[in-house]
């Protein structure tokens, strides 16, 4: 899927909006959801450059293996926030068996489109071969 680039971090900041409090997810996991050109470094310098005073919880995303990647003081500042949300830690990093946010769960309502629309499929077919 090709996006257009405007130079524009807003398309990742709208995720980032939806992982939940005490959920967290690496910047791996949404280059992958995203598609993002660059991956995990591109994600991270949209990360750094995120606003203030728009909502984003920037501290829900990690490095791989749930390591806290910001310098100080600002990784204190992450794992406090993290901590207040109910946030565990295994030592220096993030338990992500038991806060990695899972987007995109397939729910019932995709998997009602995909019968329905292979019910429309073999209708075709069985029209064709008439």
């Amino acid at each position: 899927m090709a996006r257009k680039n405007d130079g524009s971090w807003n398309y990742i900041y709208r995720l980032v909006k939806q992982i939940p409090r005490g959920n967290v997810t690496t910047y791996g996991q949404l280059a992958r959801l995203l598609h993002v050109p660059g991956g995990a470094r591109t994600v991270g310098f949209a990360m750094a450059g995120c606003p203030s005073g728009y909502g984003i919880p920037w501290h829900r995303v990690v490095g791989a293996g749930g390591r806290l990647l910001p310098r100080e003081p600002y990784a204190s500042k992450q794992r406090m926030l993290l901590e207040t949300e109910g946030t565990t830690f295994l030592g220096m990093k993030v338990n992500l068996t038991a806060h990695e946010w899972e987007p995109h769960k397939r729910g019932r309502s995709s998997q009602k489109r995909a019968r329905k629309k292979s019910r429309v499929q073999r209708r075709f077919a069985k029209q064709r071969r008439v």
